[in-house]
């Protein structure tokens, strides 16, 4: 085994050693968020009778439901343990090809899967009669969580830089970059810059949290007092800017809106995220004594590992549920109607179950794929022997 390689397993197996199950819960319930959240505010509505389909949200129609953006918009969340172990991971001396490498392996390795599964899943729904528009629909619906990773991929690449700048300016460093977003938003809603201005925000807003994780993981911001500061600060700016300065009360996109919170992100949404921080600054101390057990532990570790492939196969898991009903029969309250009702949340909130089997399956149909086949007795490795009584059928 090459030097270099058996360096990283050593450290690998140390960092592993010192996790902080904190940390990895709240990484586990921030996926939670964003999956349930998906699941319940994208509605896949059936045009007429054939097989156009096309995506709202209950917030347009039932605007009574936005305080579930409050709770399932965890994005914040995703990027302050993102910095956090992000800053844990760097090593003295270590290259930064090599550091950017390590980090990003577990990111890369579904998306190709993701794309090759795509690929031939499009071309049967042509032929199965769905249009041109739905299919792009659906599989617009798969590619948009792709945007989180990219930028996850910049700030973890720049990291070093970050953890330099965060030893340097410390907590002001946090303060410049909330200006930096108001000052975005200044601009594209009262001062007549272009649209397109705001997607500088992208970068702004994200690495906020970002940046203190990495502050978190440095040893700032562990007082209960920090907590409660950017809790209480954060909510407070965000209902103002709500209340006063004519931003959405929903935390997510809702269609047809004339303003997002997240497309591209928005000073509201900054404050939304500081308040998230500092809920999770004061739920570190509850979640590590309760990570101690063995119980939460082994369930928390096992969502970690399967983090990346539920962030980008949930969307595929409703996508097929929701597909297959309608070619097996036909169109479905909650599923295929428009979620304009209170019984159509009752409704999806039974699908989610359905939902969640889908994304079950698929992971277990994934992991028996890459479960090596037992070699038969007598057989080195690599040969091709001829079938017998004691060659494996199954899948080990």
């Amino acid at each position: 085994m090459p030097e270099a390689q058996a360096y990283d397993q050593a450290q690998d197996r140390e960092e592993a050693k010192n996790r902080d199950g904190a940390v990895d819960a709240m990484r586990a319930f921030a996926i939670l968020g964003v999956v349930l959240g998906h699941w319940l505010v994208t509605a896949l509505v059936v045009d007429g009778t054939g097989h156009r389909l096309h995506v709202t949200s209950p917030l347009k129609t039932m605007p009574e439901l936005t305080p579930i953006s409050w709770v399932l918009q965890t994005l914040a969340v995703f990027f302050f343990v993102g910095g956090y172990s992000a800053a844990k991971s760097l090593r003295p001396g270590e290259p930064w090809g090599r550091r950017l490498r390590r980090r990003l392996a577990r990111f890369a390795r579904p998306l190709p899967a993701l794309m090759i599964v795509w690929l031939p899943v499009a071309a049967v729904l042509s032929w199965a009669g769905f249009s041109g528009s739905s299919i792009r629909v659906l599989v617009e619906l798969v590619l948009s969580p792709l945007w989180f990773l990219c930028v996850y991929v910049v700030l973890t690449a720049l990291t070093p830089l970050i953890a330099a700048s965060w030893n340097r300016f410390g907590i002001a460093g946090a303060a410049v970059l909330a200006a930096a977003t108001a000052g975005i938003d200044l601009g594209r809603f009262a001062l007549g810059a272009p649209g397109w201005t705001g997607w500088a925000a992208v970068l702004t807003a994200w690495l906020l949290p970002f940046y203190l994780g990495i502050g978190w993981a440095d040893g700032a911001l562990r007082s209960r007092r920090a907590g409660l500061a950017l809790l209480g600060g954060g909510a407070a700016s965000a209902a103002l800017l709500v209340l006063f300065a004519g931003y959405p009360a929903s935390m997510v996109g809702v269609p047809g809106a004339a303003v997002s919170n997240l497309s591209p992100p928005t000073l509201a949404a900054v404050a939304f995220g500081l308040a998230q921080t500092g809920l999770a600054v004061l739920l570190h101390g509850p979640l590590t004594r309760w990570t101690r057990r063995a119980g939460p532990r082994s369930v928390i570790a096992a969502a970690n590992r399967s983090a990346m492939a539920i962030y980008l196969w949930h969307q595929t898991a409703m996508i097929s549920v929701t597909v297959g009903a309608l070619l097996a029969f036909g169109r479905l309250n909650g599923l295929h109607t428009v979620p304009d009702q209170p019984e159509w949340v009752a409704e999806r909130l039974a699908w989610l179950v359905a939902f969640g089997g889908a994304l079950a399956a698929g992971r277990a149909v994934a992991a028996a794929a890459r479960r090596p086949r037992p070699l038969v007795r007598g057989t080195a490795p690599g040969t091709n022997p001829a079938p017998g009584p004691y060659i494996s059928r199954g899948v080990s």
